[in-house]
């Protein structure tokens, strides 16, 4: 069933307006009485009645509550370094699927590209879009932040009170993500730093352990960036019991 997600808070009847009405009556030609679920601002998740829709306004009323929680019980903020080409798409649509709470891409030494602050705002619109789209079809009950591009030394103060905090390093052959994750304590939130396509530098690597870093390794072989980051999170997920049961 479709999902959309609302700018108000939660009332009994209420109005889905811009492109979302234009989808909703054009593109996927729903009717008066059929249902769909919406998700407000206040984050409540409902099954909601169409009862009155044209292409600018749709005026839905409620069915019923949906109390399921659709959210993992740990909050992962992925930090991935900027990769080239298109692939911050995927790495956006992919990790809002699994479940992050934020993305913070993050200019690095290694990354080939190079955003000045129009661009990267450019950037994070469409990045923003992209997970919110993810999130409706993954059925999210939140959609997940994109922040603008911004340093790594940024990124490690403002999460600086994140309980794990947890570097990929191909070059780790010590410490696996996995001896990490099943350290006595909770898991309530994670910052993971992905590097780019050439990978973290010696310098960064000692800015994150500074910052109380852990560098864990995914494993013996060598993961593309856009991979790394969503195997990682999958792993975090299946250890905390939030993936596979």
């Amino acid at each position: 069933m479709h999902r959309f997600f609302l700018t108000k808070n939660f009332q009994e009847t209420m109005d889905i307006t811009g492109p979302d009405a234009h989808h909703i009556s054009k593109v996927l030609r729903m009717q008066v009485g059929d249902t769909l679920q919406i998700v407000s601002l206040d984050q409540i998740c409902a099954l909601m009645k169409i009862q009155d829709i044209t292409s600018e306004q749709v005026t839905i009323n409620l069915v019923e509550k949906i109390e399921e929680n659709h959210e993992p019980s740990v909050k992962i903020i992925l930090a991935q370094g900027l990769p080239k080409s298109d692939k911050m798409d995927f790495i956006v649509q992919k990790a809002v699927e699994l479940g992050v709470s934020v993305i913070c891409p993050v200019a690095m030494e290694n990354s080939v590209v190079r955003l000045d602050t129009a661009k990267g705002e450019k950037k994070q619109l469409r990045w923003q879009k992209i997970a919110a789209e993810a999130a409706k079809q993954s059925k999210r009950d939140i959609v997940p932040q994109v922040m603008v591009p911004t340093s790594l030394t940024q990124i490690l103060n403002e999460y600086k009170d994140v309980t794990t905090k947890i570097v990929a390093y191909e070059v780790e052959d010590k410490r696996s993500l996995k001896e990490v994750l099943q350290k006595p304590g909770n898991l309530t939130d994670i910052l993971l730093l992905i590097g780019p396509e050439g990978g973290i530098s010696k310098e960064e690597l000692e800015l994150a352990q500074g910052a109380g870093m852990t560098a864990v390794s995914l494993g013996r072989r060598i993961l593309r960036t856009e991979t790394a980051g969503l195997a990682a999170i999958a792993a975090i997920l299946y250890e905390t019991g939030n993936l596979g049961g």
